[in-house]
C-alpha cells in the first residue's frame, strides 16, 4: 500500500492557536480516517492544514498522491489543495453567500427572487460540471432541483454542498461532522455512499466531535486533545473506550432569579401556541396542509421529522420570522396573530437558536457579544448592552464551560463552539418559551451533557415551556413529554 500524505515534525502557522508539540501522522491511500476530539481539540485546524490552508511554520507535509497527477500533467504545475476538498459547516458559504442576506428573508417569498434554483446549480446553465444522476439518486435531492436555494433547510443544503464537490473529482475528502443536520434515512444514505467513495478511490477523512458520530467505514482514529495530537487507534478500540465512557450527569446548578425575565412575560397566558389547520408552504410551495398543534403554558415539546418536512418553517411562524403567518389561525400567548402586536413583543418572550440562523450569523464581533444580542433578539449587536446585561452574558458563558471564548471573535472559533455561543445566546434573557432546533449539532459528548442539563433546569422553573427539535431521539432532555411529528 502507498502513502496517500504524510505529516513530518510539522506546526501550522497560526498565530491564534498555540500548538505545543509537532504533527508527525503518516496515512495510506485506501485508509479510511476520522479525527476526534473534543470542541476546540485542533480537529479542524488539522484539516485545514491538510487542505492547504495554513502553511506549516516548521516541518514537512507531503502529498505523495502529487508524483501521479504530476506525470499526468507534465506541462502544468498543479497543487494538492486543487484535489483536496473540506466539507464543513462553513462550506456552505461556497455555494451561497449568506452575508448580504438576513434569516428572515428566507421565508419571504418576494425578496427570496433572487436567490438561484437548485436546478441549476447543479445541472442547468450555472453547473460548470452538472451532477450524474447517481448522486441525485444516491442522495435523494431530485425533489429539490425545483426549490430555491434560500429556501432549503441545514440538512438539504448539506446535501447539495456534498453532491456539489463531487462533481470536482476531488481525490480527498474531509468532512467536519459528516452528519450534521441529516435525519435517520439521510445518515445511512450517507453511509452507503462513504463505501462507494472509498471503492472509486477516493481518500476519506472525517472529523468528529463524539463516537455516535463516526461513520461506519472508519477503520482508524486520530484523537485529538488541547491541539496535540494524543492517540492512534483503531475504529473498533475507539468505539469500545467511548461507549463505555459516561458522561458525567452531575447536576448543573444555575441560580435563574439573577437572570431577570423579559418584562413581556409578566403578561400571563394559557396557551403559549395555538395552531388551527395551519398550512406550512414556501411561497406558492406546499408542504404540508392541516397541522392542528397546541402548547399550554409550561409544557415542554419534542418536535421531530425528516430534513425537509417543514418543521423551520414552522417555527418560523412562532418565532415571528414567516410573515404567511398572518395569513395562518394562529395565536401565540393568547393573541390571535395579525391583531396590532410586533414581531418584537413576541420575540421578547422567545429564545431561540437554530442550524438556519447559524448560517447568517456572520458578525465578526467578541462571543460575548454574540450572547448579549439575545437580549435584543438580533442577528449582530446593534445597540449598547448595559453593565448588567454583559454581565449576565459572561454568566452565561461561564455556565457552559466556555468564559474562555469571551473575548474572542466569533468567526475565529469552531462551528462546534458556534453553536455553544449561539445556545448561550438563546438562555441569556430567561425566555418564557424556549424553541432550540437541533442546539446540539457539532458538540461532543461531555458538552451535550452539559447542555441538556442546562436545559433541564431551565424547565425546572415554573411555567417553562420548551420546543425541542432533534434528528436524534437520544439528545432529547428527559422534561419532554410532548412530541409533535412531521411525517
Amino acid at each position: 500500500m502507498n502513502l496517500f500524505f504524510s505529516i513530518e515534525n510539522a506546526l501550522p502557522r497560526l498565530p491564534e492557536v498555540a500548538f505545543g508539540i509537532p504533527f508527525n501522522w503518516k496515512v495510506q491511500s485506501g485508509e479510511v480516517w476520522a479525527v476526534a476530539g473534543p470542541n476546540g481539540s485542533g480537529k479542524s485546524v488539522l484539516a485545514e492544514f491538510i487542505a492547504g490552508q495554513y502553511v506549516p511554520d516548521q516541518g514537512d507535509i507531503t502529498y505523495h498522491f502529487m508524483e501521479e497527477l504530476q506525470q499526468q500533467n507534465p506541462d502544468k504545475t498543479v497543487h494538492a489543495w486543487e484535489f483536496i476538498k473540506l466539507i464543513s459547516f462553513n462550506s456552505t458559504y461556497s455555494i451561497v453567500d449568506f452575508r448580504p442576506m438576513y434569516y428572515q428573508q428566507r421565508f419571504n417569498s418576494t425578496e427570496a427572487e433572487d436567490s438561484p434554483f437548485v436546478r441549476d446549480l447543479l445541472v442547468g446553465k450555472e453547473s460548470a460540471n452538472p451532477v450524474t444522476e447517481e448522486i441525485i439518486e444516491t442522495l435523494n435531492i431530485a425533489r429539490l432541483l425545483d426549490r430555491k436555494l434560500i429556501q432549503l433547510s441545514s440538512g438539504e443544503l448539506r446535501k447539495l454542498l456534498i453532491a456539489k464537490i463531487m462533481t470536482s473529482n476531488p481525490r480527498m475528502l474531509i468532512f467536519d461532522n459528516p452528519f450534521i443536520g441529516l435525519d435517520v434515512a439521510s445518515r445511512q444514505q450517507l453511509n452507503e455512499l462513504f463505501v462507494r467513495m472509498n471503492k472509486q478511490g477516493i481518500q476519506l477523512l472525517f472529523l468528529v466531535p463524539s463516537v455516535n458520530d463516526l461513520p461506519d467505514c472508519t477503520e482508524k482514529v486520530l484523537v485529538m486533545d488541547q491541539c496535540q495530537m494524543a492517540s492512534f487507534t483503531t475504529a473498533g478500540e475507539y468505539r469500545d473506550r467511548y461507549r463505555q465512557t459516561v458522561a458525567s450527569e452531575a447536576d448543573v446548578h444555575v441560580d435563574w432569579t439573577k437572570f431577570p425575565v423579559p418584562e413581556e412575560c409578566s403578561e400571563i397566558c394559557r396557551e403559549v401556541v395555538k395552531m388551527e389547520d395551519v398550512e406550512i408552504s414556501y411561497g406558492k410551495q406546499i408542504i404540508r396542509r392541516g397541522v392542528n398543534w397546541t402548547i399550554k403554558r409550561g409544557e415542554k415539546w419534542a418536535l421531530s421529522g425528516p430534513n425537509g418536512s417543514g418543521k423551520s418553517t414552522l417555527l418560523s411562524y412562532i418565532f415571528a420570522d414567516n410573515p404567511q403567518a398572518y395569513t395562518k389561525k394562529l395565536t401565540l400567548f393568547d393573541r390571535r396573530r395579525g391583531t396590532g402586536e410586533s414581531i418584537w413583543e413576541i420575540k421578547a418572550r422567545i429564545g431561540f437558536t437554530s442550524s438556519e440562523m447559524h448560517l447568517y450569523y456572520r458578525e465578526n464581533v467578541p462571543c460575548l457579544s454574540v450572547v448579549a444580542s439575545g437580549f435584543f433578539d438580533s442577528v449582530g449587536l446593534f445597540r449598547k448592552c448595559s453593565d448588567l446585561q454583559l454581565d449576565l452574558a459572561a454568566q452565561m458563558l461561564e455556565i457552559l464551560g466556555c468564559i474562555h471564548l469571551k473575548n474572542r471573535s466569533f468567526l475565529k472559533i469552531s462551528s462546534g463552539e458556534q453553536r455553544l455561543v449561539l445556545f448561550a445566546r438563546s438562555l441569556v434573557k430567561n425566555p418564557e418559551l424556549l424553541i432550540l432546533d437541533e442546539p446540539f449539532h457539532g458538540l461532543d459528548a461531555s458538552k451535550k451533557g452539559l447542555c441538556r442539563r442546562v436545559v433541564e433546569s431551565y424547565c425546572a422553573q415554573p411555567d417553562k415551556s420548551l420546543i425541542y427539535v432533534t434528528h436524534r431521539s437520544e439528545e432529547i432532555p428527559a422534561c419532554v413529554d410532548h412530541y409533535m411529528k412531521l411525517d
